[in-house]
């Protein structure tokens, strides 16, 4: 019997190279090593195999191989493929950075096994001078004007709505109303006790104008134009209000004073709330920026990718981008399957942005492997975002189990659209600093990487 590196020797493969990142695999696998995995797959099914007038263990061969011949190949074929393709694979130096696609199997006792596999792979590129890319870190000032206004906001949400009366309702009332909605086909709803205030963004388009004016007890019908970017169901109709006001009520503001610092929170003083307030927004421009240079920096690496990009990781990150935005939904207590939401028109939005992030990971491998960065577990998000195949590193298709045996060091590549790479990471760690890139702006003792998720 051949040994398995004579076997390798002995196997007939043909090499097409169809694009910088797709790859053709067409092989053969001999006779004799065919036939060899036949008998001990049989072999196995023979101690197991249950046939009535033949005693448990004793069923002849011959009679195994014609009783469990589909099921026989296919074990075959799960043992015999996938050593053949990393065989391939490791002979070439490829490394393939997903599951191959297999397809025209021929697979027939005293017959060669013979396949196609479809190959995508990252080919060795050069990145370039990092050196050269200059980013700029905006200047953060946050003036009086700015804790004014976030002061304002707080004495907003403190506010309380009281009962007005002798006066129609005006802009930034809040009303009390009864109202029948009916749509083009005369269909009606009514709501008695609904509560509005004017100037929500949530409101219909054009409903607040036509409540100003009106005084308790009035009642008014008025048409409502939805637009075609309108969210849900109800973009481009047209719909019929009849609203009854019943009580009117106005925000009150609080005094701008010691006693609505203490009510917020824990401040001794208005003073004192203003100082958090500074803080608190110094903090959040501080990030913005550092979100800022990162995306400026995640665009500059992305430019350094020429080639064609593996469509299997970009639609990985297509996937997770859409995953996430439905399982957002989900924290807010949102039926995605509710939302009426174009889940293609979703997913081909983000298809630009998703090649970014993916030829830009493509380049922080590629940095990592020419600095020698080592990128292990803890620098990988264990929170996967599409399915346990993806989660433990390979897509298994249906009815082909898939073992990677090529040994290679973990690669971003092989992380990239299957599991989301938590930053800071090593490397833009190493990225983020003088010596490897021109940052403008960047104060003496300040980092680009503070607080990042």
């Amino acid at each position: 019997m051949d040994t398995a590196p004579e076997a390798r020797r002995r196997m007939k493969t043909d090499f097409v190279d169809v694009s910088e990142t797709r790859k053709t695999l067409t092989i053969e696998i001999p006779t004799d090593v065919v036939d060899a995995e036949i008998a001990k797959v049989a072999k196995g099914y023979t101690k197991q195999a249950r046939l009535p007038g033949f005693r448990p263990g004793k069923v002849p061969t011959t009679i195994v191989k014609q009783r469990f011949r589909e099921e026989i190949l296919h074990d075959v074929m799960h043992h015999l493929v996938p050593r053949a393709v990393d065989a391939a694979l490791q002979e070439r130096g490829i490394e393939a950075i997903d599951t191959p696609g297999i397809s025209d199997v021929k697979l027939n006792e005293g017959q060669p096994l013979t396949f196609t596999a479809a190959i995508e792979t990252v080919p060795t590129f050069d990145p370039g001078d990092l050196s050269t890319i200059v980013l700029t870190q905006p200047a953060v000032q946050i003036t009086d004007e700015s804790v004014d206004r976030a002061i304002e906001q707080l004495r907003e949400r403190t506010g309380k709505f009281e009962a007005v009366e002798g006066r129609p309702v005006a802009d930034r009332d809040a009303v009390v109303m009864d109202l029948v909605r009916s749509n083009a086909s005369g269909e009606s709803e009514r709501h008695d006790g609904v509560s509005l205030e004017l100037g929500k963004a949530g409101n219909p388009p054009g409903f607040d104008e036509n409540l100003i004016g009106m005084q308790p007890g009035d009642t008014k019908s008025f048409n409502v134009h939805f637009p075609e970017d309108y969210p849900g169901d109800l973009a481009n109709t047209d719909m019929t209000y009849e609203a009854t006001i019943k009580e009117i009520r106005h925000r009150v503001l609080p005094e701008l004073d010691d006693e609505f610092a203490k009510d917020v929170g824990d401040f001794e003083s208005l003073a004192a709330l203003r100082e958090r307030v500074r803080r608190d927004l110094q903090e959040q421009a501080e990030d913005s920026v550092r979100r800022k240079v990162r995306g400026d920096l995640f665009k500059e690496l992305a430019s350094r990718v020429s080639f064609e990009l593996p469509s299997s990781l970009v639609d990985r990150e297509l996937d997770r981008r859409v995953e996430e935005f439905a399982r957002q939904l989900t924290q807010q207590n949102i039926d995605p399957r509710q939302t009426g939401v174009d889940w293609g028109e979703l997913r081909e939005a983000q298809r630009a942005s998703a090649r970014e992030a993916v030829a830009s990971a493509l380049v922080l491998d590629e940095v990592a492997r020419r600095e020698n960065i080592t990128v292990g577990d803890e620098d990988v998000d264990s929170r996967s975002t599409t399915s346990p195949s993806a989660r433990d590193g390979h897509r298994r298709p249906s009815g082909l189990s898939w073992r990677r045996t090529v040994a290679s060091p973990v690669s971003l590549r092989d992380y990239a659209g299957r599991r989301r790479l938590t930053w800071p990471s090593r490397v833009l760690r190493w990225l983020l600093t003088p010596k490897a890139l021109i940052i403008n702006g960047l104060r003496k003792g300040a980092s680009l990487m503070t607080g990042v998720q």
